[in-house]
């Protein structure tokens, strides 16, 4: 299983500042981990994640999210990457 060790994270590519990492698992899934001033918890050193598809955009109709899931330690972003990639291989 892939966790936040496995991340690497460069500057978030919309110029807003902060940090993005997005990784993509054999189901087909993949996850998108956001820490900037303008995510949900990065002014407080925290991070966001959302499931992303093959296209890098985000699903919203997975049991793990139904959108970003916000205010999210190291150790947290790993559960979120861990359930992502126990979710059904897509179709």
């Amino acid at each position: 299983m892939k966790t936040f060790k496995d991340l690497e994270f460069v500057e978030h590519p919309n110029h807003i500042g902060g940090i993005r990492a997005s990784i993509m698992f054999e189901n087909g899934y993949g996850a998108s981990i956001v820490k900037s001033n303008y995510s949900y918890g990065g002014k407080m050193g925290l991070y966001e994640l959302a499931v992303i598809d093959s296209d890098g955009d985000v699903v919203y109709d997975t049991p793990v999210a139904d959108g970003v899931i916000g205010y999210l330690r190291e150790e947290d972003v790993t559960v979120g990457m861990e359930r992502i990639q126990l979710l059904q291989s897509v179709q």
